[in-house]
Order: structure tokens, then sequence, then C-alpha cells
């Protein structure tokens, strides 16, 4: 093992030692949502603007590490979504999650190329659902292990029932919503994020299919390195309602997908560019320079909210939010969405950008 790897191990050790209390007591069971949660840290404080529920607390643990209290969310299961925030190549991941009494505890790590933690702002989501579901529009997640275990999941559809496979290659899973049955070839957004508390990793959506039959979604997961891996990771699909399946839907949420081939703004179907105020096809993309791309989200600005990206590509991208968003009027403006490879270096790579309201 590495001295790097060695030294992170450590690190998260202590940090899930910490975290040994989690998870003691269940909390009780209720419609969607049993719990949800956001944040954003700018690397010194927690924002109002961009957290939910506003007491929720952020504990740095140095060297890339973070404990996210979201005060009276306790869930059983659910899922985290992280993304940094930062000009310069960084990733975040999901490091553990679980309840303390009437709180939900995330612990997150972020880190640049070569798996090595580094301290950085970000914005992450914690969501747990449990039916009924009576909630217009299509919803789905699964937490799987490096095994392709199921450790939590949810179809608004069928209330469980998804499927995660590994294809027989390192790093490679099949994911599958059944029942969350759409025209195809493409509805709908997606956010993925790799789940790992001993080594560094990213995820990136490989290759995605919607049909009649659900949703269909190839996985690829890498190390700090840029090698494929074996690893845990979270994965949500959201179709004309929000990424967090509040019991009472926001009025104020979109997705949008830049689709391969790039470099030049390529949008998929308007199926995948959704706004809930407006409809499909109205967000707006643009390039703003090699591996940069400005979203924009009209009419949605609502605080506080927040905003997830994830990569679309095969070769151990990975993208970030090289600065917070921000509001033009009432235009939500993701300035920009930088993509990297996994060496660092700026790429032209797909994206799915999620914009939540808790309105």
């Amino acid at each position: 093992m590495g001295i790097q790897r060695r030294i992170m191990a450590a690190a998260i050790g202590i940090a899930l030692a910490v975290a040994a209390a989690v998870g003691i007591a269940a909390p009780a069971q209720a419609a969607v949502p049993d719990g949800h949660g956001f944040v954003l840290w700018n690397g010194a404080a927690v924002v109002p603007s961009g957290t939910w529920p506003p007491t929720t607390t952020v504990a740095a643990g140095g060297g890339g590490f973070y404990r996210v209290v979201f005060p009276g969310q306790a869930a059983k299961g659910g899922v985290v979504h992280v993304t940094a925030i930062s000009g310069r190549p960084i990733w975040c991941q999901a490091l553990r999650w679980g309840y303390s009494g009437a709180d939900e505890i995330a612990y997150i790590g972020c880190f640049r190329p070569g798996g090595i933690g580094i301290d950085t702002p970000f914005t992450a989501v914690f969501a747990s659902s449990s039916p009924p579901d009576g909630i217009p529009g299509h919803y789905g997640y699964v937490h799987a292990d490096q095994t392709g275990g199921i450790v939590s999941e949810y179809n608004s559809a069928l209330g469980s029932g998804n499927v995660v496979t590994p294809t027989g290659s390192t790093g490679e899973y099949v994911v599958r919503f059944p029942a969350l049955s759409t025209p195809g070839p493409f509805d709908g957004s997606l956010q993925l994020t790799a789940a790992n508390s001993s080594v560094a990793a990213h995820c990136e959506v490989a290759k995605w299919r919607s049909s009649p039959g659900g949703q269909d979604v190839l996985v690829f997961c890498f190390d700090g390195a840029g090698a494929k891996l074996d690893t845990g990771f979270t994965l949500s699909y959201q179709f004309q309602r929000s990424l967090f399946g509040s019991a009472y839907p926001p009025k104020h949420f979109g997705y949008l997908w830049n689709a391969p081939p790039l470099p030049v703004p390529n949008l998929g179907p308007p199926s995948t560019n959704f706004n809930s105020l407006f409809g499909t096809g109205v967000n707006i993309v643009a390039s703003s320079g090699p591996g940069l791309t400005l979203v924009g989200f009209r009419g949605l600005a609502q605080r506080p909210d927040t905003v997830q990206v994830t990569t679309e590509g095969q070769a151990g991208e990975f993208c970030n939010l090289q600065a917070p968003w921000a509001y033009n009027g009432t235009t939500v403006l993701v300035r920009n969405v930088a993509c990297y490879t996994s060496a660092g270096f700026r790429v032209d790579a797909g994206s799915f950008t999620s914009y939540n309201s808790e309105f």
C-alpha cells in the first residue's frame, strides 16, 4: 500500500471511529421522504442560502475530511451526493452516513488526482425515501457496495426492486430502475457519487438508456490515479421531480444533460432539459472554454437551494463546480461546470447538472 493510501486510510479510520455511535437507533418510518437535507460549505462556514435545514453544521477534520450533521433528518439508508467547488481539479466522495438520535450524519472526503486528500468548498445532498409515493414524475436511487450488493434503494413506482449487476470487468456496474417508464431513448437526469471509506474513488455515467421498461445505467468507477476500481456508489434518477423526493414537492427544480459529442455544448433531447416552471428545453448551456460549461436555469431561483453535478464519460474523467451558483434575477447561473481528466487536465466531458430548491 502506497504512503498516500496509508495516510488517507488512517485519516478516514480516525474520522469513522468518531462516528462509531452513528446508527444506534432506528428512526420512525414514514411516507416519502423519511429525511433529506443539503449543505453549501464555502471552505470556512456553512452558507445559509445553500443549506437546509438552516441549522445544518459542517466540521472540518483536515486533509479534505468533513462531518456534516443534518438536524432532525434521521432516516434509514438513503443516499448522499456531493460535488466539489473549486477552480482546481478536485472531486469529493461520500465516506459514510447514518443516523444518531434525530440527526443524520454524513462523512465526506475530497481529493485531488493521485488520491491525495485536500480541503475544498463543496455542496452535498442527503435523501432517504420510503413508500407510499403519490408524487408526479419518477424518482429512484440505489446505494450499492463494491460487489454490486444493494445497501439501500428506492423506486417511486415499486417501492423497491432496483437491480445492480457487476459486468465482470473491474469497476463496471449496470443499474436498472424497473418501472420508472419513459418513452426513451433518454428522459430525465442522473446523479452519481462514489461511496468508499477506504480509498479515494470517483464514478461516472458511461452509458444510459430510457425505455418503457425503465432506466438502465452503466456506471464506471476509478481510483485516485484513474485506474478502474470496484467501489460502492450512490446513483439517483429524477424525471420531472426533485432530486430529494420531498413529501411536499418543491415548485423550483430543473436538470440538464450536456451530452457528447463535445467540445461544442450538445444538449440531450428536450426530455433531459427540464424546468419545473416552464417545461422542457428551456434551460441553457454554453461553452466557457475547454472543459468549462455555463449552465442556466431560467426562473427557478428560490433559496435555499442546491446544485449537483455528475460526469458522463468512460476514461476516468470527473467534474466539479468552478464556483458556487449565482443569480441573475430569477435565473440560476452555474458558472461553470468544470471537467478534468484523471490526471487533472481540463477536458470536454459530458455532464448532468441538477438544480433543486427546498420550495
